[in-house]
């Protein structure tokens, strides 16, 4: 079990730092979006993977119980991350309409070839 949870990490990760180095827009939000869900499943994996386990402790003297603070710590992540990426969209859409293209990068060409304003009035 464990090795799948780390695989799953793994490719989460991997998925999202190749999002992260494109050049548009839409994939750098997406690729933020896989390594947020990439540490929260970190975060959850570190609760202990066990099943059929109660979140608090017995009262009975069993020793074995489910963490509950990873899975409130990752509740409270999807929430950030949900609006933190909403937010991303929606500076990403007016970059988009401001400027009529959706890449990220800088061409020093085009802003040697542009005449300069007169900023003084």
């Amino acid at each position: 079990m464990e090795l799948i949870v780390a695989s799953t990490v793994g490719v989460l990760t991997a998925g999202g730092v190749y999002l992260m180095l494109r050049l548009r827009t839409f994939p750098v939000i997406l690729g933020l979006a896989l390594l947020s869900y990439a540490v929260n499943v970190f975060i959850f994996a570190s609760g202990r993977l066990s099943i059929d386990q109660s979140p608090i402790l017995s009262p009975y003297g069993e020793a074995s119980y489910t963490d509950p603070l990873p899975q409130a710590l990752v509740l409270t992540a999807i929430v950030i991350s949900f609006g933190m990426t909403a937010v991303l969209v929606m500076i990403g859409l007016g970059a988009f309409f401001e400027s009529e293209t959706d890449r990220i990068d800088i061409d020093t060409a085009d802003d040697a070839a542009a005449p300069e304003k007169d900023t003084q009035a």
